[in-house]
């Protein structure tokens, strides 16, 4: 299950994400769900089957958690640059750095 404490060891596709801040003006307020990721960026499936490619080192995501049973959906903002490795590689990585 993805909580607040695993987010940046997890999987990204198949969540809800928006960018919350950013260097780049107009990708703030970017939203849709991650179709697919690389080590420097997310892609979102915007609106009808659009795809863009969103930056991960100059954005703050926004990422909708899943709802357990019988609570609400969480939201969790996440730095991009404290994700910007492989997904493969990214839980190695992320464990540490909180070493």
């Amino acid at each position: 299950m993805i909580t607040r404490e695993n987010i940046l060891i997890h999987e990204f596709i198949g969540l809800r994400a928006c960018v919350v801040k950013s260097t780049c003006k107009n990708l703030i307020g970017a939203r849709g769900l991650v179709v697919d990721e690389t080590k420097n960026t997310l892609v979102l499936e915007v609106r009808d089957g659009a795809e863009k490619r969103i930056p991960k080192k100059v954005c703050v995501f926004r990422f909708e958690l899943p709802a357990e049973k019988g609570n609400r959906k969480e939201t969790v903002d996440v730095d991009g640059a404290l994700i910007c490795y492989a997904p493969e590689n990214r839980p190695k990585k992320v464990r540490l750095m909180k070493r």
